[in-house]
């Protein structure tokens, strides 16, 4: 059984995410509402886990072959899990916890056989499934099942959390909408990257409206999948 997914977003009023733009218009509101979400596990993409967490170079596999098949590899049992999102296996760590939290690498099976040789020596917990992109579903229905995942906040960047909707894997989306206007042609929205003949309006339904400071509003919404 896969987790329970909510996706945790902070928007312009306009539907634009990108992080520098959002910070000059909230506070600490995204991080107050996301502990009261109660999802123990997050997920993120490979472009925030190098922007804040991994290391700045990116690992090279050299002459070392693709993994080639479905793997996983538990390094550890936790309550709570951080799951970065790394298609092709580029990411270096310095540590195999986040904020104290231990570290799942989800990828595809054609990151390369090295870089799982060095999540096993760092103590990573992985997953690496689908041969070309990742399948969101399975690797879901492994986090439920190997490392007893129940519910998770997915934190995404807009073409991680378009490919979770596209799956339909999103039971729950909460909106943080801060009051400002971005405008900026080609800035991500907060669901990105579907192609149009994919296209078909998701329905919502709203189970809860509030204000908070800094004149933002939070917006919980039910997936009509």
């Amino acid at each position: 059984m896969r987790p329970y997914i909510i996706c945790h977003m902070v928007a312009s009023i306009d539907g634009r995410i990108d992080c520098e733009m959002v910070e000059k218009i909230s506070g600490e509101e995204y991080d107050l509402a996301l502990e009261q979400l109660d999802c123990p596990t997050l997920l993120e993409g490979r472009v925030t886990m190098e922007h804040y967490y991994a290391a700045k170079e990116p690992f090279v596999a050299g002459a070392s072959q693709p993994i080639g098949n479905s793997s996983l590899y538990r390094a550890e049992a936790s309550d709570a899990y951080v799951v970065a999102v790394d298609t092709s296996g580029r990411l270096r760590w310095h540590t195999n916890r986040i904020d104290d939290v231990p570290l799942i690498c989800l990828t595809s099976e054609r990151a390369s056989e090295a870089y799982f040789e060095m999540l096993h020596e760092q103590g990573i917990s992985w997953i690496a499934v689908g041969r070309e992109s990742i399948d969101l579903r399975r690797a879901m229905e492994l986090l439920g099942e190997q490392f007893e995942v129940r519910r998770l906040a997915l934190l995404g960047g807009g073409h991680i959390n378009g490919g979770f909707l596209k799956a339909g894997l999103i039971d729950e989306v909460s909106l943080l909408l801060a009051p400002g206007i971005d405008g900026r042609t080609g800035e991500t929205a907060l669901f990105d990257g579907v192609r149009h003949s994919d296209r078909v309006p998701v329905p919502l339904r709203l189970r809860h409206v509030s204000q908070l400071d800094n004149d933002v509003v939070w917006l919980r919404y039910d997936v009509r999948n």
